[in-house]
């Protein structure tokens, strides 16, 4: 009789624990109002050290002057790319999921990002004449005439053509961020899974949310590889047209 009721209270513990985990996990992602997940949300790819680099590693190759990167990079300032995600429930701890990269969000970044090249390069250029005593008054618009009678194009349009790639190209960008899949959450953490690179592979990531935050903490590949965080940290918000 002991062992009958010793076992009941074993099994009434043990789906105390099930419900009391599945409940936390339903409040901390699917509780109505700012809670659920259903809607867009967004994050804003950070590419500022990444064109920086780029821009720097060209820049000193620029006889007679010298740049810093801390200098490139004050000028490259809030470089970002959006990507948007959306979440579709289907189920009460499920759902599907779609990616995509906007193309002009990409393009206005590009340009941002080469614009604030064309200045640096422009005030190097003006140190490296005054240096060899030929830059006394070279304005900006002296200068540009400059460029466009040396190179046959303004210095914008040269780097551009010319000069090094500052950021990914769009395709990688969405190669890593764009695609569709399926999402379930677990213990308090939401996975999502989907393919990538075009080849079938299946890529693993796990996020965990904060008020109207989801964070990643992680992924993994199709082999079981992975890493805590990613090269471009990603902390996605919940916009005001979500889905009620």
């Amino acid at each position: 009789m002991r062992k009958i009721i010793t076992n009941s209270l074993y099994i009434l513990l043990i789906l105390t624990l099930s419900a009391s985990t599945a409940l936390l996990a339903y409040l901390h992602f699917f509780a109505p109002g700012d809670r659920t997940l259903a809607g867009e949300w967004r994050t804003e790819v950070d590419m500022t050290g990444r064109a920086a680099a780029e821009a720097f590693g060209w820049l000193q190759d620029i006889e007679g002057v010298s740049v810093s990167r801390e200098e490139v990079e004050a000028r490259m300032r809030n470089l970002t790319v959006q990507v948007n995600l959306v979440f579709q429930e289907t189920g009460r701890f499920e759902g599907v999921f779609y990616g995509s990269v906007p193309q002009e969000s990409y393009e206005a970044c590009r340009q941002a990002a080469y614009e604030a090249f064309a200045a640096e390069f422009l005030a190097l250029l003006a140190e490296r004449l005054r240096m060899a005593g030929y830059g006394d008054g070279m304005d900006r618009e002296n200068l540009e005439a400059l460029v466009t009678e040396t190179f046959g194009m303004s210095t914008l349009e040269y780097l551009m053509s010319r000069g090094p790639a500052l950021l990914p190209s769009l395709e990688e960008l969405q190669g890593r961020y764009e695609g569709s899949g399926v999402y379930e959450v677990s213990d308090g953490i939401l996975i999502r899974q989907f393919e990538t690179g075009g080849a079938g592979a299946v890529k693993t990531e796990n996020y965990i949310r904060k008020e109207g935050s989801l964070i990643l903490s992680g992924e993994a590949d199709e082999d079981g590889s992975g890493y805590f965080g990613e090269q471009y940290p990603v902390l996605y918000t919940l916009q005001d047209n979500e889905t009620e």
